[in-house]
């Protein structure tokens, strides 16, 4: 499986909302894609002190069913215990992964799928309670139909 293959999404945002309100790390940002053919919004929950964003920023977002950059599935024994390299929170093996060339990674569960307007769906991921929600066209969102995913964002 090459790297290609596990990476289920990949898309850049502008990010057009931030609301704090609710908590004192965490803020909801709101995106829409900059790529004009693949009409996709996202709603996202970050912890703002580990990966601080600001309204108008490009954000890079991409959904993998593994970090190995050979494609290879996880072993299940999770990406900090030696999956990835030093860069983002990775194990101590110093193999490098997906996770080093990104800023903020989290691994979390796809728990439901909604029929949208038109030809979109729907898809909600929870990473341990922060939710990410995205719209978008079904041919792009359908790889997403699996049980678990990383999230990596970079600016």
């Amino acid at each position: 499986m090459a790297t290609s293959d596990s990476q289920l999404f990949d898309d850049t945002f502008t990010v057009t909302l931030i609301n704090a309100s609710k908590y004192d790390r965490v803020s909801r940002l709101s995106g829409h894609s900059v790529q004009g053919a693949h009409d996709t919004d996202f709603t996202l929950d970050v912890n703002t002190e580990l990966y601080p964003c600001a309204v108008g920023d490009t954000i890079n977002m991409v959904l993998a069913s593994t970090l190995a950059l050979d494609g290879t599935k996880d072993d299940g024994k999770g990406w900090r215990a030696g999956g990835g390299g030093g860069g983002a929170g990775g194990g101590s093996t110093g193999e490098a992964s997906l996770a080093d060339l990104y800023d903020y990674v989290c691994h979390g569960k796809i728990y439901r799928f909604e029929e949208g307007e038109g030809e979109n769906i729907k898809v909600f991921i929870s990473f341990g309670g922060l939710l990410l929600y995205l719209v978008g066209p079904y041919k792009k969102l359908t790889p997403l139909r699996i049980d678990y995913v990383y999230l990596l964002l970079k600016k």
